[in-house]
């Protein structure tokens, strides 16, 4: 029997490896402290070697939202390729562990390890990411299920997987599997420097395929080469039907036709920030799947938003279905 799927997300498979390490190891390791370095395969087995009392979960931006809306309750499927190995065998039975459909089997064959970041938390509490993209971003067209895809209600692609080629026939191929059976496709604009990269193919895609889309300030600024974010989205709410932009600590903007909603933000000191923006989607994309208007969508989001960044760590600490009753928007 086919089964139906709230929400299907595609994206880079990440194991995220998790260790500390104080100033002098960074320096001797030759780690920048406080950001996101991509790295290469050899890099990347030395750091892994050097990490002590290593704590591994299973990760990727697209990955997290998708962890995060589960525990709302809907029906969920992740598509992401990892390599059959240690890392890979532990992403799939940990996204299995989470309710989460995988139906991508670790591939023996796979030309590169399953991806992982390696990131070395210092007593300050700043982490230092060390990114290798291994069998992840090798997602290509023929990993794409089509029976989920085919089957998803609302599908939310992943900005960061369309840096090579692979990625991008996949998009095609899980979007058109999804509009024929009637859902909604969406993408996270994932960072400025994704942006920049594939500003115009963004635009192609957002004009041509999208329904929703997703991104904060400096993601829409970028795509449209401008410092007024209004003009921005506005652009943006011209070619696709759902435009949404977070802002840190300002109000949450979202734009469907003649519809503009501002949904307000309080403001908390984070213990870490990571996965503000993808439990942001959850929270938001879980509203839609449920039939809630926009504005109470975008609370749901703000509030799965603000659940994450109060622990270290980019998936909820405990079930959001909580965090909604808490907040009177279950």
């Amino acid at each position: 029997m086919t089964k139906t799927y709230d929400l299907v997300g595609i994206g880079n498979a990440i194991v995220d490896v998790i260790s500390h390490g104080d100033d002098s190891f960074l320096d001797n390791m030759g780690i920048e402290k406080g950001i996101m370095q991509l790295i290469d395969r050899e890099r990347a087995e030395l750091l892994y070697a050097a990490m002590r009392e290593r704590v591994q979960t299973p990760g990727g931006s697209v990955a997290n939202t998708i962890a995060g809306a589960g525990t709302l309750g809907l029906t969920t499927a992740f598509l992401g390729k990892v390599r059959d190995d240690a890392l890979g065998r532990f992403y799939a039975a940990g996204m299995t562990e989470q309710g989460i459909d995988f139906p991508n089997p670790p591939v023996a064959e796979a030309q590169a390890p399953t991806s992982r970041s390696m990131i070395f938390v210092s007593p300050d509490g700043e982490r230092s990411m060390n990114t290798y993209l291994g069998a992840g971003a090798d997602f290509d067209a023929d990993d794409v299920d089509a029976t989920v895809a085919g089957n998803a209600r609302w599908l939310f692609l992943e900005g960061y997987l369309y840096d090579k080629p692979e990625g991008k026939s996949a998009f095609t191929a899980a979007a058109d599997h999804c509009r024929t059976g009637g859902g909604k496709v969406g993408i996270t604009l994932s960072d400025p420097f994704c942006v920049d990269r594939h500003r115009a193919d963004f635009l192609t895609l957002i004009e041509g395929q999208m329904d929703y889309v997703i991104g904060n300030h400096e993601e829409w600024l970028a795509l449209y080469q401008t410092d007024d974010l209004d003009a921005a989205l506005a652009q943006a709410a011209a070619i696709c039907d759902i435009v949404v932009c977070t802002h840190s600590g300002e109000p949450v903007k979202i734009i469907q036709g003649a519809t503009r909603v501002e949904v307000p933000v309080t403001r908390i000191t984070p213990v870490d920030a990571t996965g503000a923006g993808d439990q942001f989607a959850a929270g938001f994309l879980s509203g839609l799947a449920m039939g809630r208007d926009l504005e109470t969508a975008g609370r749901m989001g703000v509030a799965a938003a603000a659940e994450v960044i109060r622990h270290v760590g980019p998936r909820p600490a405990r079930p959001l279905s909580e965090v909604m009753a808490e907040a009177g928007l279950a």
